[in-house]
């Protein structure tokens, strides 16, 4: 068995803290926080699952007002044992070329394109966690035959929990957090043979 490297070992007998992922550049690119445990990308993504965040960012950067900006894997600080990276974000802060992650309250949107490797951790521990932060909408984006079904979460501010808002196959138009007409037929290029 090998030796862990030293930068794995947690600095203090607590474990982790939000704060901690700033300061290990040895770690890999797509390193989470989920209950002060490192979560690693264990395998590499699939094309699909790249095209179709790539094509979300940019169609999504282009219909999105003045003030709101799109993000792809940044993370977000929900409190100081959890930094998770969502596939995609919409916040209201400008761009700040420096910034490594975000808070709750800065977020409008989350999506998470679902892969083998984190398909329990998105519909089940985002779903709850998101909406526990106060983000006010979630996409959970599954593929059904290569294109993309996006089921899509309201959060319910009274009970803190997310209600479901529709699955959309086909088209995508939603009125919120703003005026959002999508494609979905388009994002990924047809499967072959």
């Amino acid at each position: 068995m090998t030796a862990l490297p030293d930068w794995m070992r947690p600095p203090r007998p607590e474990g982790w803290f939000a704060e901690d992922l700033d300061r290990l550049p040895e770690a890999p690119r797509h390193t989470e926080l989920i209950d002060g445990t490192l979560v690693f990308r264990r395998r590499p993504q699939r094309s699909w699952h790249g095209r179709l965040v790539t094509a979300l960012t940019t169609t999504l950067m282009a219909q999105a007002p003045a003030g709101l900006e799109v993000e792809r894997e940044m993370t977000i600080r929900l409190d100081a044992r959890n930094r998770p990276e969502p596939d995609l974000l919409l916040t209201d802060l400008p761009y700040d070329p420096d910034r490594t992650w975000y808070t709750p309250r800065n977020v409008r949107l989350v999506v998470e394109v679902v892969s083998p490797e984190s398909a329990h951790r998105d519909r089940t521990v985002r779903l709850r966690t998101y909406a526990e932060a106060g983000i006010p909408h979630y996409w959970c984006v599954e593929e059904e035959n290569g294109t993309p079904a996006v089921h899509v979460y309201e959060l319910d501010e009274p009970t803190a929990v997310y209600a479901p808002a529709g699955i959309f196959r086909g088209t995508l138009r939603r009125p919120v957090p703003f005026e959002i007409s999508l494609d979905l037929t388009k994002l990924t290029p047809p499967r072959r043979g």
